[in-house]
């Protein structure tokens, strides 16, 4: 799961870095050109060679079939689980970890809309090496993602914690870490470029504490229903990623003014921190006993834990 997660920040990483050749030759608008037609291809792509399970695959050899429906345990026909909508709904954990989405969002989005206007207009940075400096915030949360994967396995094979425990670790490194830095990088003196991109680097990349933080507890708490949960989570979520920049271009009505950025970088850093208290109160990674629910063809709801 984490290396196809990580590969967002890649990609982000390099739309940063060639978009300001893009618009430096081509102008702006082939930025949104360019990544339309991507994205068309993507899906294209996406719709000729995916499939929904390995049995229906037509890409894959049928030792690789096998191989695949051993490993995961589907070797045969599965019952589909009625989605107990009540339970998930009622769930305060579950509620958590949507908060925790949507914090993380709203300061992850805030600093992916404006990094490249506070670039140009508080550090002075031209659009080329701005598109490059702005890039690499996202390279280092990239490369961080593997770390954090590797010490979680680590620390979770040695049973030193319990899996709550290691995803609120996590979570706080990747959340209230991005908080302090926030308030840290308001304090940057005038001209000082180096220390800037330093903060802001270690601000988004610390934000990979995510991937092995709230982002896994869905998966945790009801592996049978992660997906429906994880699309609950991601609607209120996105709605978070649309409003965080809305809120900063009220806030930044002149975006050279230094102390209209404090009040942006205080504003998440604030959100940062009470989203992630929340998770730590209330979050868990415990299996919920409505993982099993009944199925189609069951007059009653099965208890029992996996």
């Amino acid at each position: 799961m984490l290396m196809s997660i990580t590969g967002a920040q890649l990609g982000t990483a390099f739309q940063l870095l060639v978009s300001g050749f893009i618009a430096d030759y081509w102008g702006w608008p082939a930025i949104f050109y360019i990544n339309g037609a991507l994205g068309a291809i993507w899906t294209a792509a996406y719709v000729m060679l995916g499939a929904d399970s390995p049995q229906t695959s037509k890409m894959i050899s049928a030792e690789e079939k096998i191989y695949i429906q051993h490993s995961l345990g589907q070797v045969g026909e599965q019952k589909k689980l009625k989605t107990p909508w009540k339970d998930i709904w009622t769930s305060l954990p579950f509620y958590a970890v949507i908060i925790a989405h949507c914090g993380q969002n709203w300061g992850f989005w805030t600093l992916m809309t404006e990094i490249p206007s506070y670039m140009k207009k508080i550090l002075g940075v031209d659009i080329k090496a701005n598109g490059a400096m702005s890039a690499l915030p996202y390279l280092v949360m990239f490369i961080l993602g593997f770390p954090f994967g590797f010490v979680s396995d680590y620390v979770l094979k040695k049973q030193w914690i319990s899996i709550t425990v290691c995803r609120k670790i996590s979570n706080t490194i990747g959340i209230w870490g991005p908080a302090v830095t926030l308030i840290g990088l308001s304090y940057v003196p005038a001209g000082n470029i180096v220390l800037a991109v330093t903060l802001l680097t270690v601000v988004v990349g610390l934000n990979a504490g995510q991937y092995t933080g709230y982002l896994l507890v869905h998966i945790d708490m009801a592996p049978n229903f992660a997906g429906s949960m994880m699309g609950i989570t991601n609607f209120f979520a996105n709605i978070i990623s649309i409003m965080a920049p809305l809120m900063a271009g009220l806030i930044l009505q002149d975006e050279r003014d230094p102390y209209q950025w404090y009040q942006v970088f205080y504003l998440s850093s604030g959100i940062y921190f009470a989203s992630n208290l929340f998770f730590i109160i209330f979050a868990t990674s415990e299996r919920q006993k409505w993982n099993e629910p009944i199925t189609d063809d069951e007059p009653e709801r099965t208890t029992k834990a996996v």
